[in-house]
């Protein structure tokens, strides 16, 4: 059906165009209200792509929220009669985008009843299809809770653990993952086996072999089964192609049990398509039906940015930045003129398709995030802080220092009851540290040198980098306990991962082979 784009704004014909494309498949259209009871979100605040809710005090008195989800509506409002329902909707949602709420459209399908392999397929044609109506160039990856959950489950882990190497396996963080698993004793084939899976991207032809060789139970082999069968369906609706398998896409375990999936198009920094299977949701409201379905964010598809065949590398100014070039030049990255005396920030190197541009080092982490830079290099630190959308590919090993609690020679933090004042550039990272430990602080925000603070009586602890600890010494102050040690990390855009896969996993062999040859 073809709609006239000199009446209708881009995201109309889309809506419309999807809409007739779900009716084709039988689906139809789910209306739903723009309020919701406030507790039907803080009971599944997990599921919810933010905690944040706008709420309000109605008619009656109860507590109501503006929608931040449909899935939950849906489900809540659906009957458990044993029968197939096939809906799709287009609805506003209403989500913290940075630091402010917006109303945010969404259309998308959900399929709630006995659901098989056929269905799955179809939904996923579907997925794949809605990025084809979009334009340009997509991608759709696929993932299987099932197998990451029975690959966790071959050791004894707790909640916490869990959910770190989680975070790891998201991030695409091996480094990362084999430092937790040193930490938590865990057996060396495990190791091998989520590191391997962690690593995996690419069609199916390409990684089922590896899954199969890293299968490590029954729940893995279960998932690895319904991979292949779902393959053979995407085979009969021709929409094999421009699906990939990658594992580091999860969502939380307790709501999702099988397949999830996520979709990408070309020159828009991060996906813009989102779905999976979620039986374990309607367990929860005392339904035995599965149910599976996805959305499609049209806001995100105003944020395209210009594509390139170069990778766009941001390096941080100052001396980090300059080891870091040093890292890509030997690894035969090189770009003339890069330190030639003038203001330019932006340099290219065609031999090598590399275009680098320097930024301010916190800055790098959003370039990358945004998806002006394909790649970067950051620290640490940065990363911890400001919680970028990235993959962390590599450990550069340079930068290297800690982010230590430090406070004024003789005070002892055991004799200390009372709320803790704390000054710190980082205060995200500090919250953290100490909310793990169930500790009440008062975070005190500063800019510029915080070892004063404590000196004066404004705080009674610091949280910041420490290199060599002569700045403290000089103060007289002391390091009290190591939060965390920090060097400097390859980040990746996950967009920018998929459509440039082959030329990043290049970069990353070609800079891994020259930090070995660096320690070695």
């Amino acid at each position: 059906m073809d709609f006239s784009d000199d009446v209708l704004n881009y995201d109309e014909v889309a809506i419309m165009r999807l809409r007739s494309l779900y009716r084709q498949y039988g689906y139809t259209q789910y209306k739903l209200s723009r309020f919701e009871e406030y507790g039907l979100y803080a009971e599944n605040k997990a599921f919810l792509a933010s905690g944040e809710i706008i709420t309000f005090t109605g008619a009656g008195g109860k507590l109501m929220a503006l929608r931040p989800d449909v899935t939950l509506s849906i489900v809540k409002n659906t009957k458990d009669d044993g029968k197939l329902k096939k809906l799709y909707y287009n609805e506003n949602v209403y989500r913290p985008d940075g630091y402010e709420f917006k109303e945010q459209m969404q259309v998308g399908l959900e399929c709630i009843g006995d659901i098989g392999v056929c269905l799955m397929g179809e939904v996923l044609t579907l997925a794949h299809r809605s990025l084809e109506v979009l334009g340009g160039r997509a991608r759709l990856d696929i993932s299987h809770m099932g197998y990451i959950s029975g690959l966790l489950g071959s050791e004894e882990l707790t909640a916490e653990q869990r959910a770190e190497l989680l975070k790891r396996v998201s991030e695409k963080n091996i480094p990362g993952l084999n430092m937790l698993c040193s930490e938590y004793g865990l057996e060396s084939s495990f190791r091998d086996r989520i590191a391997a899976l962690t690593a995996l991207y690419g069609p199916y032809d390409k990684v089922i072999e590896e899954l199969r060789r890293i299968s490590a139970n029954k729940e893995t082999d279960a998932a690895l089964r319904e991979l292949e069968e779902l393959r053979e369906v995407l085979h009969q609706n021709n929409t094999e192609r421009d699906i990939n398998l990658d594992f580091s896409i999860v969502n939380d375990i307790s709501y999702y049990s099988g397949i999830i999936f996520q979709g990408y198009i070309e020159g828009i920094p991060t996906k813009v398509l989102s779905g999976g299977r979620y039986d374990k949701l309607l367990r929860k409201f005392g339904s035995r039906s599965g149910a599976v379905g996805f959305a499609v964010y049209l806001d995100l598809l105003e944020r395209s940015t210009p594509t390139n065949e170069m990778i766009n590398v941001a390096l941080p100014k100052g001396r980090l930045g300059d080891k870091a070039y040093a890292i890509f030049e030997a690894a035969g990255y090189g770009c003339p003129g890069i330190f030639e005396d003038s203001r330019r920030l932006v340099f290219e190197s065609p031999e090598t398709g590399v275009r680098y541009f320097w930024v301010k080092p916190s800055d790098v982490a959003i370039y990358v995030e945004r998806g002006a830079a394909d790649v970067g290099v950051v620290g640490k630190d940065c990363l911890l802080e400001y919680s970028p959308e990235v993959y962390e590919l590599l450990d550069f090993g340079i930068g290297k220092c800690r982010m230590c609690v430090a406070a004024e020679k003789g005070f002892s933090l055991e004799n200390h009851d009372r709320t803790l004042r704390v000054a710190t550039k980082f205060p995200n990272i500090a919250r953290d540290y100490y909310e793990k430990q169930g500790r009440e602080i008062d975070v005190i925000g500063l800019n510029g040198s915080i070892e004063i603070a404590p000196l004066l009586g404004l705080s009674d602890v610091i949280v910041d980098l420490v290199e060599t600890g002569k700045t403290l010494l000089e103060n007289n102050l002391e390091p009290l306990e190591t939060i965390v040690d920090i060097s400097a990390r390859l980040i990746s855009n996950k967009a920018s991962y998929r459509f440039n896969h082959e030329a990043i996993s290049r970069l990353c062999g070609r800079i891994g082979a020259a930090l070995e040859e660096t320690v070695l």
